[in-house]
């Protein structure tokens, strides 16, 4: 089928492409930009004038619950969330029940993909056993299965012997190592940022130095085996001072941050509403001063959504016993688009971190329009203005602190391999 997409304002940061032009797909694939090519007849058209249109989005942190907490999400229902934000391709991570430990659920994710998927799943392997921390996994097993990385996520290492064994097993399989910044035993089970409002809510802290301690050791791991680690996202401005001098020293390293951070704070958290509880923690507004200023740093390659759908009733508990995580795939653009409206980046750069930037992290065909490439593309029209609510979200999951907000900007197309995925009812 050939499909033809007019006069949209086409923003491809890795082509420099930044203006009003038409766009053509035949055969899952970019056929051209701009100019049509000879002896084009298009079976359909579609009309964007007054449109944004991006290459599909990437999103490195996306919690599909499945396999192990249907109760939670599924990958159809995630992958559909996904689509409805613009977002073409989501990387699992290896916290499922089991967890992703070895081939056989790697394939079960492709598996489950290929029946009730809307979009590309990608995969991050365990770092170790279980995620137990303790034995290292069959990285060499997992590489063979597909896995674009390999990570421990938030659970803990037995001690830094064993991250940096499994550091030099990744090294030598030429895995990046998704790295999440945490000294457990600084955290101790804390659950909202140290400082003034986890005193007057009488809550545990989790100092910064949680973050940039194990930033710190981590770096002097990473010095003495060469290993690719990917630090996954930063919540202090500290951590991204430290990383971009190690940066500039030759380091091998990149870092990501979640884009709640950049628009709440400690501060926000109020009535102890649990859709509020997130790891790491909402930091003090001069962390979130700091990232939102750092956000065009060199080391900067994502800006993701850290995903992690829950049921009702793991946000009705106590703060402290709530289960942490943000509903996020369906406000990753709006919130995007919302920093540009803001002037803290330019319509680009965010575009840049949403794309091609993260695609060449995962080293995977997405994030540009390139002709040949997969036709993976969204149109988002910037004028529409809309309402979050729990009866419109796509999500199983509707923890989110943004709830009945208003956003400026929406999807209304979304393809994924040259196929219509998703379309706004009129």
């Amino acid at each position: 089928m050939k499909i033809e997409i007019n006069n949209a304002h086409i923003v491809d940061p890795q082509n420099n492409v930044n203006k009003v032009t038409n766009i053509y797909i035949y055969n899952k694939s970019i056929a051209a930009v701009g100019e049509r090519p000879a002896g084009w007849k298009a079976d359909k058209s579609i009309d964007a004038k007054g449109s944004y249109l991006f290459p599909g989005l990437v999103d490195i942190a996306t919690r599909l619950r499945e396999p192990g907490q249907e109760h939670k999400a599924t990958i159809a229902s995630e992958t559909y969330a996904a689509v409805s934000g613009g977002i073409t391709s989501v990387v699992c991570l290896p916290d499922t029940e089991p967890a992703i430990n070895s081939p056989a659920e790697v394939e079960l994710i492709q598996q489950r993909t290929n029946a009730t998927g809307h979009c590309h799943v990608y995969v991050i392997g365990a770092l170790t056993s279980q995620l137990k921390g303790s034995m290292l996994s069959e990285m060499a097993a997992l590489k063979e299965a597909g896995v674009v990385g390999v990570s421990n996520v938030l659970h803990p290492m037995a001690n830094n012997l064993v991250l940096r064994r499994a550091m030099e097993y990744a090294s030598s399989q030429d895995l990046t190592l998704f790295y999440h910044p945490m000294d457990h035993n600084l955290a101790e089970n804390g659950c909202v940022h140290e400082g003034i409002s986890a005193t007057r809510m009488g809550l545990t802290g989790i100092p910064t130095a949680a973050e940039t301690a194990a930033v710190g050791s981590c770096l002097a791991l990473i010095e003495q085996t060469g290993v690719r680690v990917h630090f996954c996202r930063l919540s202090t401005q500290r951590a991204m001072q430290m990383l971009e001098r190690a940066k500039f020293d030759g380091a091998p390293i990149s870092a990501d941050i979640s884009a709640h951070q950049l628009f709440l704070s400690d501060m926000d958290i109020a009535d102890f509403d649990g859709n509020y509880h997130v790891l790491p923690p909402l930091r003090g507004r001069t962390d979130v001063a700091g990232l939102r200023h750092k956000l065009n740093s060199e080391i900067i390659v994502s800006l993701c959504s850290d995903h992690q759908p829950h049921e009702r009733d793991a946000k009705l508990a106590p703060f402290a016993s709530t289960e942490p995580g943000i509903s996020a795939l369906e406000t990753l653009l709006p919130l995007a688009l919302q920093l540009v409206k803001d002037e803290v980046t330019s319509l680009t750069d965010i575009i840049s971190l949403l794309t091609h930037k993260p695609a060449q992290l995962l080293n995977i065909k997405a994030g540009n329009l390139s002709p040949g490439q997969p036709a993976d593309l969204c149109i988002c029209n910037p004028t529409i203005e809309w309402q979050l609510t729990a009866e419109n979200m796509h999500s199983r999951g509707k923890n989110t602190p943004f709830l009945n907000q208003t956003f400026k900007g929406k999807v209304t197309h979304t393809f994924v391999s040259g196929k219509l995925v998703f379309e706004t009812k009129s």
